[in-house]
C-alpha cells in the first residue's frame, strides 16, 4: 500500500526544475527524476531529526530497482551508491561509476519515482600518494557521468597524508556536491578511530574552508559478511560525533550488514549519523539467499550459503554461480566477484524472476527505512529543503573556525606526530 504524500505534484515539479545539479540537467534534460546533491539528503535527515538515509550499494540493477521502489513506498529520500572497488576501473560489478547515474535515472522515470535521490561515489580510495595525480583526472569524469556526491577515502594512509590528500583533491569536487571524508580504515575491532584522529582531519579541512557533509569512522564494523558480534561501537561513535559538534558534520556509517537492527537503532538514537551504507546484504537478498533480520547471510553447517527455493535468482542460476565460484576458488564474502560475470545472465532470466529479485530487496529496504532508520516521510522534508534553498546548491553547514596559518603542510606533518592513534594491523582490508 502506498504511503500518503505530504507534498504536491507542483512542489515536486518545481524541485525537479530547480534542485537538479548542472551535470544531471545536461545528461538528462527531459528527465522527471529528482536526482539531487547528497547535501540535500543529509539536510533532510537533519531536519527530521534522528533519521538516517540508506545508501544502497547498487551492485546489480535489481538492487537499484528494489531500493527505489522501497524508498517510494516509504516516502523516503535515498542514496544509491557504488564504491571504487565495486565499480571503479578494476570493478567486480557491471554497475559502475560511469553508468550508475544512467541506470538510476532510467529506473526513476520507468517506475515514476517521486522522491529525492542522490548518486554517491563511495570509497574513492587513495591508498598511496601516487594515486592522487590519477584521481585528479578521474574524479571529474565521475561527475561528468552523473555523480552528485563522493567519499574521498584516504584513510589507508597516515593521518597527515590523509588530510593532505583531501586538501589536494577537493578542487576537483564540485562545490555543490555531497562530500564524505573518512578517518580510520575499516578493520573491524582493530585500529578503532579516535577523537584525536577525527578532530585532526576535520580541523585541518575546516582551516582550508572545506566542510564535509559526513565523516566515516572505523567504529568496530567490517565490510562484507560479519563473522562475529563485535559490530558497531555505539558509544565510541557518539563520543567522536560529540567532539565534532561545532564543526557541524554528520556521521556516515559503513558496514551495516553485520549489525543487528537493535544496534542500528542505537546508532540512530545516540549518534549524529545521517547516512548508512548497506551493500553485501542487498546483493545476497537479491540472489535469494537466506539472511537474518538485518541482512547478514546465514551459512549451513558446512559454511555454505543457503539458497531459498523460489526466491531471488532461479535454482539453476544459483547452481551455476556456485560452480563458477568453486572453479575460481571464491568463498564467503568474495562471492561479490560473481556480480560482473552474472549481471547479463540475470537480465536473461524470465520477467517474473527479475521482478522477484528486486521485490525481495524492496521488502528488506522498506523495513529498514521505516522501522530501523526512521527515514519514513523524509522525501517531503528534503523537497522542502530544496524549495527553501531555491537552487541545486544548499551551501555548507559549517563555517571556518580554524586558522589556516596553523594548518600549512609543514605544520600538518608536525601536528600528526602528536595525534593519538591506533591504525591496527597492516593488510589489504576491503573497501
Amino acid at each position: 500500500m502506498s504511503e500518503k504524500k505530504l507534498y504536491t505534484s507542483t512542489d515536486f515539479e518545481k524541485a525537479v526544475k530547480i534542485g537538479r545539479p548542472p551535470n544531471i540537467v545536461k545528461l538528462f534534460p527531459n528527465s522527471k527524476a529528482l536526482i539531487v546533491s547528497g547535501k540535500f539528503i543529509d539536510r533532510g535527515m537533519i531536519a527530521k531529526g534522528k533519521a538516517i538515509v540508506m545508501a544502497a550499494n547498487g551492485r546489480n540493477n535489481f538492487v537499484i530497482r528494489g531500493a527505489l521502489q522501497a524508498a517510494q513506498r516509504a516516502n523516503a529520500a535515498i542514496i544509491i551508491e557504488i564504491a571504487r572497488s565495486e565499480g571503479g576501473a578494476d570493478a567486480y560489478c557491471a554497475v559502475n561509476y560511469w553508468n550508475i547515474a544512467r541506470q538510476v535515472d532510467a529506473l526513476c522515470n520507468e517506475l515514476k519515482i517521486t522522491i529525492p535521490v542522490a548518486i554517491h561515489a563511495d570509497h574513492y580510495g587513495i591508498k598511496k600518494e601516487q594515486d592522487i595525480e590519477g584521481a585528479k583526472i578521474e574524479i571529474p569524469t565521475l561527475f561528468e557521468a552523473g555523480m552528485t556526491s563522493i567519499a574521498i577515502d584516504a584513510s589507508h594512509m597516515p593521518d597527515d597524508e590523509n588530510l593532505l590528500a583531501n586538501l589536494e583533491l577537493n578542487p576537483f569536487v564540485p562545490e555543490w556536491a555531497g562530500l564524505e571524508t573518512e578517518v580510520g580504515e575499516i578493520k573491524g575491532k582493530s585500529g578503532l578511530s579516535t577523537v584525536d584522529e577525527a578532530l585532526f582531519l576535520i580541523r585541518g579541512l575546516n582551516a582550508h574552508d572545506i566542510f564535509p557533509d559526513w565523516i566515516a569512522l572505523n567504529n568496530g564494523t567490517t565490510h562484507g559478511i560479519e563473522a562475529s558480534d563485535q559490530g558497531i561501537q555505539v558509544d565510541l561513535t557518539a563520543k567522536i560525533h560529540k567532539a565534532l559538534t561545532k564543526y557541524r558534520i554528520s556521521g556516515a556509517q559503513h558496514g551495516t550488514s553485520g549489525n543487528s537492527s537493535e544496534r542500528l537503532k542505537e546508532i540512530v538514537a545516540k549518534t549524529e549519523t545521517t547516512k548508512a551504507n548497506v551493500a553485501t546484504a542487498l546483493q545476497m537478498i537479491s540472489w535469494g539467499l537466506e539472511v537474518n533480520d538485518y541482512g547478514n547471510a546465514i551459512l549451513d553447517n558446512d559454511g555454505n550459503f543457503i539458497k531459498i527455493k523460489g526466491e531471488g535468482a532461479t535454482e539453476k542460476m544459483w547452481a551455476e554461480m556456485v560452480a563458477c565460484a568453486e572453479s575460481k576458488k571464491i568463498k564467503g564474502g568474495n562471492y561479490k566477484k560473481l556480480n560482473l560475470p552474472f549481471e547479463n545472465r540475470f537480465f536473461g532470466q524470465p520477467k517474473e524472476i527479475r521482478e522477484r529479485m528486486a521485490k525481495r530487496v524492496e521488502e528488506f529496504i522498506y523495513n529498514m527505512l521505516v522501522n530501523v532508520f526512521n527515514a519514513k516521510d523524509t522525501a517531503p522534508i528534503t523537497i522542502e529543503e530544496i524549495l527553501k534553498t531555491g537552487t541545486y546548491n544548499p551551501g555548507v553547514k559549517a563555517e571556518r573556525l580554524e586558522d589556516p596559518y596553523e594548518w600549512t603542510p609543514e605544520k600538518i606533518k608536525k601536528r600528526a606526530a602528536s595525534v593519538t592513534t591506533d591504525k591496527g594491523p597492516k593488510g589489504d582490508f576491503d573497501d
